[in-house]
C-alpha cells in the first residue's frame, strides 16, 4: 500500500530547524524527500545545526535520502533546475535575498516547472523593514511576543523550554504546503508558500495575542497560573508538585470537595470567577494548606476520580515512564547503516487507514548523491563529470 505522499517528490534545501520541521512532516508520511547540502569542501560544518550523529539531527531528518550539490557552480545551478523540472515541491529557509542570489527561487523554479509548490520560511517574512534580519527562534519569541507572557510575575523575560517559534514555523509551512498542493489537484496550478518565524509566533499567542486586539488587554507574566481560568496552576503536594485545572463553577465545586474544603465554595473571597480571579494568590494558599497533606500520586487519583482535571509535572526521563505515554508509543525506531537501530520522536498524527510507515535513519551527507541522479536522468558521464568538478 502507498503512503499518503508517496506520489510527491521534495527538495529540501532548509538548514537549522524550522525548515528541517516542516519537511519532516512530509518525509513522516512517505513523500520523496531529497535532502540538498553542499559538498563538504564548500561547508565544513554542514549547516544543519547539532552534529550529524547526534540525537538533534537524527530526529530532524529521518525519512529523507541526502545527496551533494554545489548550487553556487553553474553545473550545480542546472542540476538542480533540472531536477525542478520533475519534482513537486521545493523547500527553503533562506534569508529572502540568498535564493535569488543562487537563483534558486520560485520565479526560476516557476519558470522550469509551473506546477511547483515553493515553500519558503524566514525569520521575518519576505519583505518589510526586517526582512534582512537573521532569523533566530529566541529573537522570534521576543519579537513575537511570547516572552513577556512567559515566567513568574516580576521575573523579566523568559524564553519558551523549546524552540516554538522554529517549530510552529515549520508546521504551518508544511500545512501550507498540503494546502497547496491539494489547490494544484484543483487547478493544475502551483504557487508560492511562505511564513516566518514572527508570524508563526505571533499566530501561537492565540487567545493572548486576541485579549488585546479584541479587548485591549495587555497580558502580563503569570508564572505557573492560567491567565484567566481560576484557580488553575501548580500546587505542592507532600512529595513534589501537580498541576490543577478548573474551568466554571461545577469543576471549582468538585476541586473543593474533593480537597475536603466545602467552606471554600461559600467563601465571599471566591463566590465567582470574578472574585476568585482577584484573590488569586489567597485562593491558591488556601488550596495548598489542603494539597500539601497527601503524596502526588494519591491526589492525581483523587482528583481524577471526581472529575477535575490535574496531572503530574514530569522531568523527562519520569515522562516517557508514565503508562499513558509508554501506551501511545511515541517514541520510534530508525535504522541507518552508520547508527543502525536507534530511537526518534514519532509524528504525532495518527491515520487510521494508514500503516505505520518504517522509519529511515538520517542520511549522510551525499549518501544517495549517484542514486537520486540516476533517478531524474542523469547519465553516468554526467554524475562523473560533476565529481571531478567538485560539483557533488
Amino acid at each position: 500500500m502507498p503512503y499518503p505522499l508517496s506520489r510527491f517528490t521534495v527538495l529540501d534545501l532548509t538548514r537549522v530547524r524550522s525548515g528541517p520541521t516542516a519537511v519532516r512532516q512530509l518525509a513522516d508520511w512517505g513523500a520523496n524527500v531529497i535532502k540538498i547540502e553542499a559538498p563538504e569542501a564548500i561547508d565544513p560544518s554542514g549547516g544543519m545545526g547539532g552534529p550529524r550523529h547526534g540525537p538533534d539531527f537524527q530526529n530532524l531528518h529521518r525519512n529523507k535520502r541526502g545527496m551533494t550539490l554545489n548550487l553556487k557552480a553553474e553545473p550545480g545551478h542546472t542540476a538542480f533546475m533540472r531536477m525542478v523540472e520533475q519534482a513537486d515541491v521545493v523547500v527553503e529557509n533562506f534569508r529572502p535575498d540568498v535564493k535569488d542570489r543562487l537563483r534558486v527561487g520560485y520565479d526560476s523554479c516557476r519558470e522550469v516547472n509551473p506546477r511547483i509548490v515553493y515553500a519558503s520560511i524566514s525569520g521575518f517574512g519576505q519583505d518589510g523593514p526586517y526582512s534582512q534580519r537573521p532569523g533566530f527562534d529566541q529573537i522570534a519569541q521576543g519579537l513575537g511576543g511570547l516572552m513577556w507572557i512567559t515566567g513568574l510575575p516580576g521575573q523579566g523575560p523568559v524564553r519558551a523550554g523549546t524552540p516554538i517559534a522554529d517549530l510552529a514555523a515549520g508546521l504551518y509551512a508544511a500545512i501550507g504546503v498540503l494546502t497547496a498542493l491539494l489547490h494544484r489537484e484543483e487547478t493544475g496550478e502551483g504557487q508560492l508558500v511562505h511564513t516566518s518565524l514572527l508570524e508563526a509566533q505571533i499566530a501561537m499567542l492565540d487567545f493572548q495575542a486576541a485579549r488585546w486586539i479584541l479587548a485591549d488587554e495587555v497580558p502580563g507574566q503569570a508564572g505557573n497560573n492560567h491567565p484567566t481560568i481560576i484557580p488553575t496552576g501548580v500546587f505542592k503536594t507532600a512529595d513534589g508538585y501537580i498541576n490543577i485545572a478548573t474551568t466554571g463553577e461545577q469543576i471549582w465545586q468538585r476541586l473543593c470537595h474533593a480537597l475536603g474544603a466545602p467552606e471554600l465554595i461559600e467563601d465571599p473571597r471566591y463566590t465567582d470567577g470574578l472574585l476568585r480571579s482577584g484573590n488569586r494568590d489567597a485562593l491558591n494558599a488556601d488550596l495548598e494548606t489542603r494539597t500539601v497533606e497527601k503524596s502526588s500520586a494519591e491526589w492525581i487519583d483523587s482528583l481524577n476520580e471526581a472529575g477535575v482535571p490535574c496531572g503530574p509535572i514530569y522531568k523527562m526521563d519520569e515522562m516517557w515512564s508514565d503508562p499513558q505515554v509508554e501506551h501511545l508509543q511515541m517514541v520510534r525506531e530508525a535504522n541507518s547503516d552508520v547508527l543502525g537501530r536507534h530511537k526518534v520522536v514519532r509524528n504525532a498524527a495518527n491515520l487510521s487507514s494508514t500503516p505505520d510507515m518504517p522509519y529511515r535513519g538520517s542520511p549522510e551527507r551525499g549518501e544517495h548523491t549517484n542514486e537520486i541522479l540516476t533517478e531524474f536522468g542523469f547519465s553516468k558521464e554526467e554524475i562523473e563529470s560533476m565529481k571531478r568538478e567538485g560539483v557533488v
